[in-house]
């Protein structure tokens, strides 16, 4: 695992692959996993059943303990003799004495575990509870995302929306694909947590994770945003399969129509009305994303606009890697179904960047305009990366295209279409 972190901070410095989030969690991975660090440490108390007289204690302050070990031997009221036994794996850190009367409900032993159950009381489980669990981080991130965005090319071609939904087909064929696997038993909600990696999204990744397969998180969260800070490398092969030298020099007018203030005011209003009404449970994504847009366009909020996409920001990204690298503890992290997950991540973007391309393709031959296909591909929400890739590919191709603005309508209606996928998860498995 020092290794695996210190890839990741590799990737992160050397590589600039999404810097801001494979750095910390590259150094939490590190600090996670030296020994008796107590970062991630939880606080599990047993208790008593009944009362009754300690009659004997097999362990002491420090021992290490598995869950079904024997901790004490109790004399009940009654006479009756009975085990005490350990309810998680961990160690001990503090211990009642032999021959004290205990009345049920007290304390008999309180151990310090890895595992996420009990009361928080490392650094970095603190920040994992309270800012992941309680999901309170993932929904801010989209705040923030939505102070950043600007709608403008989904407004002025509302056909691109079309783009961002085909995009999620990844998301649903590597669930079932998950699902069907032989060599693995992921049950429902993993195969969820999994698929939604195809969204390029971390903050969706890491919410539907923590609600579906928390166990799963690290590795998930780590795809995710691996494979985001990938898509220079993943994109381009899989587009120039599905096109050809003509599809993808395609000229496409530059200047997309003037967007009216009314029109960017109403947007995120009915975008949230009516998604929300539909899929109710993407109301924490979509109701942060839509919000932190209306802060953006009102005019009138530039302060909270401005914080929420810059310092707020950037205090919500160290919280997230600090916290997703505490939970990629070795025993967790270093498994088959780890390996499983990055291979299915992958398969989950390259099939949501072909579908992408594909539903481009077919718009391109009813459409009265010309529609480049390779716009289809920025349907994935890796914003705004997918949609440089589609630029400079254009270029490529043709001196004369400029496809930014173009592929930046299809790489945000990604975003709300992920988070609604997500919301269909959750509504169904949640």
């Amino acid at each position: 695992m020092l290794l695996i972190g210190g890839v990741l901070i590799y990737f992160g410095i050397g590589k600039k692959w999404e810097s801001l989030l494979l750095v910390p969690i590259g150094f939490s991975v590190i600090l996670v996993n030296l020994p008796l660090g107590g970062l991630m440490d939880y606080r599990a108390e047993i208790t008593a059943s009944e009362s009754g007289t300690i009659a004997s204690v097999f362990v002491e302050d420090g021992d290490k303990v598995e869950e079904g070990d024997i901790l004490y031997q109790l004399t009940l009221t009654g006479g009756a003799d009975v085990d005490v036994v350990a309810s998680v794996d961990g160690r001990i850190e503090e211990v009642l004495s032999q021959g004290e009367t205990i009345a049920a409900g007290d304390i008999l032993i309180s151990i310090i575990t890895l595992e996420d159950t009990g009361i928080p009381v490392g650094l970095f489980s603190r920040i994992f509870s309270y800012g992941i669990h309680w999901e309170i981080i993932p929904p801010l991130i989209f705040l923030g995302l939505g102070a950043m965005t600007d709608f403008g090319p989904v407004i002025a071609n509302p056909k691109t929306l079309l783009l961002g939904a085909a995009a999620q087909f990844g998301v649903y064929f590597v669930f079932f694909v998950a699902l069907l696997l032989p060599w693995f038993d992921f049950v429902v909600e993993e195969a969820c947590s999994i698929g939604i990696i195809g969204g390029a999204d971390g903050p969706t990744a890491v919410y539907v994770a923590n609600n579906l397969a928390p166990e799963l998180l690290g590795a998930i969260a780590v795809a995710a945003y691996t494979y985001m800070a990938m898509v220079p490398l993943i994109q381009p092969p899989v587009i120039k399969l599905l096109t050809s030298q003509k599809e993808r020099a395609i000229y496409m007018k530059p200047q997309l129509r003037e967007v009216s203030r009314a029109e960017r005011l109403a947007f995120p209003l009915l975008v949230a009305i009516v998604i929300i009404l539909i899929v109710p449970k993407s109301a924490p994504l979509i109701g942060c994303f839509m919000f932190g847009n209306l802060l953006h366009v009102s005019s009138v909020t530039d302060r909270l606009a401005h914080t929420a996409s810059g310092t707020f920001m950037d205090v919500l990204t160290v919280l997230l890697g600090l916290s997703i690298g505490g939970v990629m503890i070795a025993t967790r992290f270093l498994t088959a179904e780890t390996l499983a997950i990055f291979a299915l991540g992958v398969l989950a973007f390259a099939f949501a960047t072909a579908f992408g391309v594909l539903v481009a393709k077919l718009m391109n031959r009813i459409s009265k305009e010309p529609i480049n296909p390779m716009i289809g591909a920025a349907g994935v929400s890796a914003v705004p990366m997918s949609a440089r890739v589609v630029q400079r590919m254009g270029q490529e191709a043709n001196k004369r295209n400029f496809l930014l603005m173009h592929a930046m309508g299809p790489n945000i209606a990604g975003v709300i279409g992920t988070a609604t996928a997500a919301g269909v998860f959750l509504g169904i498995l949640g």
